[in-house]
């Protein structure tokens, strides 16, 4: 019988209380500090300052962040040196935007991710957090490396992160 399935990313696995603003969670923190590589652009930048050479993008001006603008208009205007690693940790559902970012909704996903190459290195990465791997894909030239499972107990949704490299060919 042919094997189907391809060898697949490697995987993570853990069991963390689940915070509004992710990167105050130390697992998760640590997590993302330890994949992202270079340069790093945090669209949604929320309180936490990672540890890391961050730019930081937050629509709200409340957050301590280099940049105050919707996600998809910092992509859209950015013109300085590309990102190795960009972040993506929006709000993962309409309610959730609403909460978040008091009443205001945000880019929609799918056009922000048509316009991240063009602010990514070639071989870089994005890292993803949502309800689902299904992310930047194969159809804008990545592949996936690792996926995050985030179990947070209880009746809670899990969180998924997925790290995917830019492959141009």
């Amino acid at each position: 019988m042919e094997n189907i399935f391809e060898v697949g990313p490697q995987f993570t696995y853990i069991k963390t209380p689940l915070n509004k603003y992710t990167f105050k969670v130390p697992k998760i923190r640590q997590w993302v500090e330890t994949f992202a590589e270079g340069k790093v652009l945090n669209l949604f930048a929320g309180i936490v300052e990672l540890d890391l050479d961050e730019v930081r993008n937050d629509i709200r001006e409340s957050m301590n962040a280099d940049y105050h603008l919707d996600a998809l208009e910092f992509v859209k205007q950015y013109k300085g040196k590309k990102f190795n690693t960009i972040l993506l940790d929006p709000p993962y559902s309409y309610r959730k935007s609403m909460e978040m970012y008091g009443g205001k909704i945000m880019s929609p996903f799918n056009a922000l991710k048509n316009e991240i190459p063009m602010i990514l290195y070639d071989d870089g990465i994005v890292i993803t957090f949502g309800y689902h791997s299904n992310v930047m894909g194969k159809s804008r030239g990545f592949k996936i490396e690792h996926i995050l499972l985030m179990s947070h107990g209880g009746a809670i949704h899990d969180t998924i992160a997925s790290i995917e490299r830019r492959i141009v060919v």
